[in-house]
Parts: structure tokens; sequence; C-alpha cells
């Protein structure tokens, strides 16, 4: 283990170049070309066995140890978001309108220098390990579940996997037994009313006023048809209705997200929404259109992998707090994973102490202490070596 952290010291400062590299190169979820090209690349010169285009954009690479036990999966996501960045950093995106704004960069520069310090202990290692590298978690239906369907999981015993977090302090390690994340959905509504003059608005179906009843209706959901103990969230994120200031609007359309750690209160909201578009319309006398899409289930980790990465994780240099926390309304397709095969996701904490404003996630100026690589790093492949000895 000591031979692992001192190999992964040397390497830290490869790890801060290639996630400089990542985020000054950002692809968009399911455009990835050159991304998992540089990865396939990294991985070929370690003499690891390697497959491309898996699940179409997807990367996986193989590490055989000389010596037989069980087969480990890690897994990094590599695709950017449709943000501009605003950071004025050295390593600044090179193209607008895209920015690696969720730590994804970090992600793969982390798996990639693991993957390095992992095959100079190939020689004594217990079993295999798969690195998967993952296209397209922003954008659902996600890469997650193309590339398991295109084999990525096969022979696989255990997965491990952690996403950088900017809003935990640098050096925490977070966990979550059982339900983690919430499966995340989304929905749009067309209302279709009747336009008409401005100062004639008993001629007309004013869409907006039916929508913004709607809206408020809508947010009765959680608040009295949602047992009050089951985690959910409705949020509408668009309103459009488009005209100029004389004109009431002949249609408006609305969209938001829904986000459920139970399938049960998932089928519930997505009834309720219906059952509430169509008494609000019915007593407007206006039509409408409404698709709910299912976006990630949950995020569900096996309590046993979990507990066991909890304890790996407070032998790690650097990790000074390991702590669970409660389960988080965010949407992740790490989940298919852990519907095939057991295993654990966590958050390694990516705030720098000394920061005075922290950006969260998807956003503009959103960053992270590049430490936090080092400290995944160790914990990633802590839980790696521990795991192939334990169960050899």
């Amino acid at each position: 283990m000591e031979a692992l952290y001192d190999k992964l010291d040397s390497l830290f400062l490869e790890m801060v170049e290639i996630r400089r590299y990542l985020h000054q190169h950002p692809e968009l979820s399911f455009e990835e070309v050159e991304t998992p090209k540089y990865i396939a690349e990294y991985h070929k010169k370690l003499g690891h066995e390697v497959r491309t285009e898996v699940g179409k954009r997807g990367v996986v690479a193989y590490l055989k140890g000389r010596k037989p036990g069980p087969t480990i999966a890690l897994r990094a996501d590599f695709d950017a978001l449709p943000i501009q960045e605003e950071n004025e950093v050295p390593y600044k995106s090179k193209y607008d309108g895209k920015m690696h704004a969720c730590g994804h960069d970090g992600h793969t520069a982390t798996l990639l220098v693991l993957a390095k310090a992992l095959n100079t202990m190939k020689e004594e290692l217990n079993g295999n390990i798969v690195f998967i590298h993952q296209h397209a978690e922003e954008l659902a239906p996600g890469g997650a579940i193309a590339m398991i369907e295109d084999g990525c999981l096969e022979g696989v015993d255990v997965i491990f996997g952690t996403h950088l977090w900017s809003t935990i302090p640098l050096e925490d390690i977070t966990y979550c037994p059982g339900p983690f994340m919430a499966a995340a959905d989304r929905f749009e509504i067309k209302i279709q009313g009747k336009g008409g003059h401005g100062a004639l608005p008993h001629l007309s179906k004013d869409s907006i006023v039916i929508g913004s009843q709607l809206v408020l209706n809508l947010q009765q959901i959680v608040s009295r048809r949602v047992d009050p103990l089951e985690p959910a969230v409705l949020s509408i994120g668009s309103f459009v209705a488009q005209n100029a200031n004389n004109i009431i609007a002949d249609t408006a359309q609305v969209s938001g997200t829904v986000r459920t750690l139970s399938e049960q209160t998932r089928i519930v909201i997505e009834k309720e929404i219906e059952r509430i578009l169509k008494g609000v319309a019915l007593s407007a006398d206006v039509t409408y259109s409404y698709s709910y899409k299912k976006g990630y289930p949950p995020v569900v980790n096996h309590e046993q992998e979990t507990e066991f990465l909890a304890r790996i994780a407070k032998t790690v240099p650097g990790v000074k707090n390991v702590r669970q926390i409660a389960p988080l309304m965010i949407g992740e397709d790490f989940a298919y994973y852990m519907q095939h095969v057991k295993g654990a996701f966590f958050l390694t904490g990516a705030m720098n102490p000394e920061w005075e404003t922290v950006y969260p996630h998807h956003h503009p100026r959103f960053n992270i202490d590049e430490r936090a690589m080092l400290i995944a790093a160790k914990t990633l492949g802590s839980a790696t070596l521990v795991y192939c000895n334990e169960n050899k």
C-alpha cells in the first residue's frame, strides 16, 4: 500500500496536467471523439488490453494480475456540459459554450494515473482490474446502459466509483449505504389555449394564466400527495409563452424535473402531474400534450461494499473525515452498474478551504481543488488492493 501511495504522489503533477488538458478540450455528451482516443492511447502505452467504442463512445481497459483473484471495475465519466466557462484560469476551456463544469475531467485524470500506478504492481496483484471510462453521463439515456449492454461488466465481481464534489471540504470522504442518489426524470407540457388581443381577454383562452395556475397546483404534489417521509422533488425549469405585450398567448410550454428515491413515489408523481393537468385544462376549456420521460434510476449502494469502502477510506493518507451523509436528490447513471453487480459510489471532497466563494456543480465558475484527485486515486486504489487481497 505504501508503494501505491508513493507512486501516486510521484505522478500527481501528471494527473494535474491530464486534468487541465481535458479541461481545455471538453466534449459534450454523445459527441465525444477526441477524449476517448486520448484515453485509449494512454492505456495502450501502459500495455493494457483496450476496447474502444464500447456502447459507441466508451473505453474499457484491462489490467490482469499475475495471481488469481476477483475482478474489480473502477469507473470514471468524461463528458462535459453546454456551459460557457467564466473562470479566468490558464487552462480555461478553448471551446465556446462547452465546459467541464462537473469534474469529469478530474475523474478521468484520476483513473488514468491510478491505472498507471496499479500497472507497476501487476506482478503482485491478486485478481484483475477493469477501467471503465464512460461517455455521456450528463444526458439521458446516458452512456452507462449502452456500455453495460456492450459487455463492460462481463466477469466483474464488484465496482467502485467516486465523484469529486466542490461543496464538500477537501480531505473529506462522504458515503451513504442504500439509496444514495435519486431517479432523475423530466416532463414536458404544452397548453393549447386561444390567443387574442390583450384588450379583449374575454374572447381568448389565456395560456399564460392557465399555465401559471398549473405550476402552482403542481407544487402541491410533493407537499400534499407524497408521504412526507419519502424524499421527492418537483421543480419547474422552463415556462415559455413569448409574445408582444398586447397579445394574449395561445400556447404555453412548461417543463421540469422530478427526483425520487422510491419507484412507488416516482409512479405516484407521474400520474398526479397528468391528473392535475387534466383538471386545469378541463376547467379552462383548453387542450394539452404531456410527456413524462424517465431518466436514470436511483443510485442504490450495496451496504456491505459501502461499509468496506468507508473502512478503507479511514486509512488513506490525506483523508481526515469519513462520514455518512443523507441521500442526495441529484441523478447519476452509475445506478445502472449497481443493478448488475455489487458496489459502492462515494463523494470525494474537492472544496479548497481558502476559496472565498464556492461554486456548485454545473456553474460557469465551477472548479475543484486538484489535490482531491490524489485523495480519490488513493482511496480507489486502496479499496482495489484490499478487496483483491481479502477475496483472493
